[in-house]
């Protein structure tokens, strides 16, 4: 009576255990999954080789600078290291700035009446 008893629990447990195990790894196996795991495969990926670009170019522009400094004291000039600030450039004029320069008042709408 035992012995079956015993059998019969453990054929359950087994039951159960597999039935969960195949409905897990029917779920990582839908479409909606199996998208969410490459778009985050993806992104870990473009992180990675980000991190080294930006490294790598971290890089270059240190050794730029070494070769500059080392052209510089073989032809003996003695340029100033840091580079140029950006231009900037005005999208909006700003009325209220001293150089600014009243343009003339002529119309270019092509939709108004002539």
């Amino acid at each position: 009576m035992f012995r079956r008893t015993f059998w019969f629990t453990t054929g359950v447990a087994a039951g159960v255990w597999a039935t969960t195990k195949v409905n897990r790894k029917l779920k990582q196996l839908t479409p909606e999954s199996l998208a969410a795991t490459a778009a985050n495969k993806a992104l870990e990926t473009g992180h990675r080789l980000k991190d080294k670009a930006v490294g790598f170019a971290l890089d270059v522009r240190d050794n730029m600078a070494r070769r500059e400094a080392e052209l510089g004291e073989a032809l003996g000039i003695h340029a100033d290291p840091e580079l140029p600030a950006p231009r900037r450039v005005v999208a909006i004029e700003n009325r209220n700035n001293p150089t600014y320069v009243e343009r003339s008042t002529y119309s270019y709408n092509r939709n108004e009446d002539h």
